[in-house]
């Protein structure tokens, strides 16, 4: 196809899609979270980033396509903080949310788990999503370590306290089968995890409900500070968080109950493990796209379901508001 059917004219610090839509959305994010990101080496990182600078100086080389600049355009925001200006630690960038996430899934997901392994594998997964907020964080504004303080505690509390307290009462449900039992118990990690998620986010974000956040005109300028908003953004982006643990903690362990009646398995128990381990990965790199692209990063909403003062201050019938992730 030519340039113009399949690559859009390039737009510095914008998508190359469409972020109306789904499918659009969903193209975008499987572009941050592409793990080729990874291995980019220092020396092509410099030269992606010198030649975005020459796009916004226009002293573009001759011979530059729209292709290339997407591609560098790609390269340095999976890398380098938009804000700070910093390289992102390769575990903690989205690029790496799935390689170095998918370990602790299946630490999750392991079987008969004792109390111990239950406390040590939800601690290191909450640990893990802390480092990955905290190097994605919005960092325009200073926000308190004590905030993120507060969130990574009230995460791994709830996470904790929910899977080890489901863990004693299947332990004590006299009416399971033990196959049966086993068979619940991996499904713990899944409320453990989502309200964990949910806890985390109203904890790390608790202050835009109480001062508001930003909208903005058709034009990009910002009309107000909405609370209502705020709840909406928070609504949003607490069910995605809900949603993004769904297939990965739930589908493993219905997919693996059917593979271990296989006579592969029953032969061969020692390649469970391994077996499991691509079961998440697949799991892990289809809901983590799906989950993010579920809302658009800048949510749009009708002025009437904000603050009066905010359907004063402009003629604009829908506003926009940053949802976060």
């Amino acid at each position: 196809m030519p340039e113009s059917t399949e690559c859009p004219p390039f737009r510095l610090g914008e998508s190359r899609f469409d972020q109306g839509s789904f499918y659009g959305r969903l193209r975008h994010f499987l572009d941050v979270i592409d793990p080729r990101t990874l291995f980019v080496s220092e020396k092509h990182l410099n030269e992606c980033m010198k030649l975005l600078d020459q796009f916004k100086n226009g002293t573009l080389p001759p011979g530059v396509t729209n292709v290339q600049l997407w591609e560098a355009q790609k390269i340095k925001q999976a890398i380098i903080h938009p804000d700070t200006g910093e390289k992102i630690p390769m575990p903690f960038r989205m690029s790496g949310f799935v390689p170095f996430g998918t370990p602790v899934v299946v630490g999750l997901l392991l079987p008969n788990q004792t109390f111990a392994s239950t406390i040590f594998w939800q601690w290191l997964n909450q640990s893990h999503n802390a480092c990955v907020n905290y190097c994605n964080r919005n960092a325009t504004k200073p926000t308190p370590m004590s905030t993120f303080f507060q969130g990574y505690l009230g995460a791994v509390s709830s996470a904790v306290t929910i899977a080890v307290g489901l863990n004693i009462l299947i332990k004590r449900a006299e009416h399971f089968s033990p196959a049966t039992r086993i068979l619940v118990q991996r499904f713990i990690p899944f409320p453990a995890v989502a309200s964990a998620n949910v806890c985390n986010v109203l904890l790390m974000r608790h202050t835009e409900l109480s001062e508001g956040i930003s909208v903005l005109d058709d034009k990009g300028n910002v009309v107000g500070t909405s609370k209502l908003a705020a709840r909406h953004a928070l609504m949003e982006t607490s069910l995605t968080r809900v949603v993004l643990p769904m297939p990965i903690l739930l589908l493993p362990p219905l997919i693996m109950a059917i593979l271990e009646r296989l006579p592969l398995l029953q032969k061969h128990p020692r390649l469970a493990l391994p077996v499991h381990s691509m079961v998440c990965l697949s799991a892990f790199g289809l809901a983590l796209p799906v989950a993010i692209s579920l809302f658009p990063q800048n949510s749009q909403i009708h002025v009437s379901e904000l603050e009066p003062e905010i359907s004063a201050a402009t003629e604009c019938k829908i506003l926009t508001y940053n949802k976060g992730l």
